[in-house]
């Protein structure tokens, strides 16, 4: 930041954690972020929802079957009356539940929300007991890296699957790798890894596991949606009405 002296803005999106917002307000730098406005990111729920069909009905692999020139391969399962476990309940975890409903699939949340209703889990070890599919939505924070432990995934069925569209933090470091060489959960589905752009990693080469290279929000339609917002807190700021101001004592400097 010191080394900006011209910096007058950082427009942005979403959550802040990667800015030193302090040091922007000693500086005199506006931070303007639109916190999507409220709205779930639908192009991420839907991402999700694609990665838990292609995992449970083996996609990939029998792509791949055909590709060699081989049939049917493997035999996945059916979702209806299967129990989702939501884990981390804020716009997009209620979006991926409202799916699994509509599969006709039972649902079970784990969170720190009031506002859950009937579909609480009974308790965090019923959560990883129950679900044949768990699906994480939580922003990696100190008290939330690592949540999901090796105890937690231990207790999974051999035939779940658990799927990560949210960060690779949240699981205990190395656990999943070994969860999935015990046989529980049974299938992984990730969207997201703790070294990003990924090179190689144990998880690329399991039969078992879908991945995806982070585009749960890269979509023509969220991108759209994200530069103008951006260009309209660009603009706000050139004609002397900044929006979306996360520090206001910066423009007293």
């Amino acid at each position: 930041m010191e080394r900006l002296p011209k910096l007058k803005l950082i427009s942005q999106r979403s959550v802040y954690p990667h800015i030193d917002v302090d040091t922007c307000t000693r500086l005199g730098v506006v931070v303007s972020s639109n916190m999507h406005g409220g709205a779930p990111s639908y192009a991420a729920a839907e991402l999700t929802w694609g990665l838990v069909i292609a995992a449970m009905r083996r996609i990939p692999q029998e792509m791949a079957s055909l590709r060699r020139g081989d049939w049917q391969s493997s035999m996945g399962y059916a979702l209806r009356a299967k129990t989702l476990g939501i884990y981390g309940f804020g716009r997009i975890g209620r979006v991926v539940a409202g799916y699994g409903r509509a599969f006709g699939m039972k649902v079970i949340v784990l969170s720190q929300s009031q506002d859950v209703g009937d579909e609480a889990a009974s308790s965090r070890e019923a959560f990883f007991e129950d679900a044949d599919v768990i699906s994480l939505h939580m922003r990696l924070l100190d008290a939330t890296r690592g949540i999901v432990t090796r105890d937690d995934l231990a207790r999974m069925k051999p035939s779940a699957l658990i799927v990560n569209t949210s960060r690779a933090g949240l699981i205990q470091p190395g656990a999943l790798v070994d969860a999935l060489r015990a046989g529980r959960p049974g299938m992984a589905a990730l969207d997201v890894f703790d070294q990003e752009p990924l090179r190689s990693d144990p998880l690329l080469e399991m039969d078992n596991v879908v991945c995806t290279p982070h585009i749960g929000y890269v979509t023509r339609d969220e991108w759209e949606l994200q530069f103008a917002d951006i260009f309209d807190q660009i603009n706000a700021y050139a004609d002397g009405n900044p929006i979306n101001v996360v520090n206001p004592d910066a423009l007293n400097r």
